[in-house]
């Protein structure tokens, strides 16, 4: 969910912007679409476009979201305090373990940096169980978020679906989540052991009704490997001027509209059970990277009604 600038030396090649507005819908036949929230919400980031020292803004999200990132760096790593704090305000955990796994060992790939499976993979996944007594506190937990971007990170599926597995065989009540880099999706393989499958694509003004979208969603979905395996949209809630300003002809106002459409979308697709935001906290993909928190009053009000028309808060 996080590569934005390094991926967009591609939009050009990949597809022509769309200019049709989405409309509010007024459909409520929302029962698999069960998930609403956004990343970055607890995961040590201090947005720098505000004067006020904080890397929790659950309190800013909770009202309308039953889902929300968080971090883990270290096996050492003990959550049990911010896990409780989720519960207090009604909210699950996207447990973000990618670290747990997965190294940086050198240069190169799609994305520019190559990943492996550490060799301690096991060791360091039996570890944070074992400080978190993670096996009696699922019921905090709403999914694991491992894949991120694996094959546009060059992560093999041999990699992907060791680590999966074993988590699987640790924690099998708990979904496992994969999402792709919009380039790699032609390529990506989904372990059986993955329950929720995505990708992302930013800089698109309706998705909806955009055909290279839709093209990378019907790939993504040949791309499941059991009947089971549910599809996460991640929504474009951050702005960059040179992205969505000028290569994607959207205004900040018109981010709204965004939402919207793949609101309208993920209503429309029966696999979708979640809808996550990226990002609430601005000054991540570029210093002046705008997130959902420093876009319009009207564009948040749009966030919130969408996340309690599916939360149900």
């Amino acid at each position: 969910m996080k590569s934005i600038l390094k991926i967009l030396c591609f939009c050009t090649m990949l597809y022509s912007c769309e200019t049709t507005e989405s409309t509010t819908i007024t459909s409520t036949n929302t029962e698999h679409l069960k998930y609403f929230g956004f990343t970055l919400i607890d995961t040590f980031w201090d947005d720098p476009l505000d004067a006020e020292e904080k890397t929790n803004y659950l309190d800013e999200v909770a009202s309308f979201s039953n889902i929300a990132d968080l971090l883990i760096l270290e096996p050492s790593d003990n959550i049990l305090q911010r896990l409780l704090f989720m519960k207090a305000n009604n909210v699950k955990a996207i447990l973000h373990i990618n670290e747990i796994f997965f190294e940086n060992v050198r240069t190169g790939g799609p994305s520019g940096k190559v990943y492996d499976l550490r060799s301690n993979y096991q060791e360091r996944w039996d570890t944070f169980l074992t400080t978190n007594n993670l096996s009696a506190n699922t019921s905090m937990i709403e999914v694991f978020y491992l894949g991120e971007e694996p094959t546009w990170n060059s992560i093999s599926f041999t990699e992907l679906k060791l680590a999966s597995d074993h988590i699987k065989s640790t924690i099998s009540n708990v979904p496992i989540m994969l999402i792709e880099a919009y380039p790699a999706v032609n390529e990506l393989e989904v372990p059986n052991s993955i329950d929720w499958v995505g990708f992302d694509h930013y800089f698109i003004k309706d998705p909806k009704n955009n055909p290279v979208f839709l093209n990378e969603l019907s790939i993504l979905k040949s791309k499941l490997s059991n009947d089971d395996q549910k599809i996460v949209f991640i929504m474009d809630a951050h702005y960059i001027e040179e992205g969505h300003g000028d290569f994607g002809d959207i205004d900040t106002i018109e981010m709204g509209n965004v939402a919207n459409s793949y609101y309208e979308l993920a209503i429309s697709e029966s696999k979708v059970i979640a809808l996550i935001g990226y990002t609430w906290p601005g000054g991540f993909d570029t210093n002046e990277a705008l997130g959902a928190r420093q876009l319009p009053r009207q564009v948040q009000d749009e966030y919130t009604r969408i996340g309690k028309e599916i939360t149900g808060k």
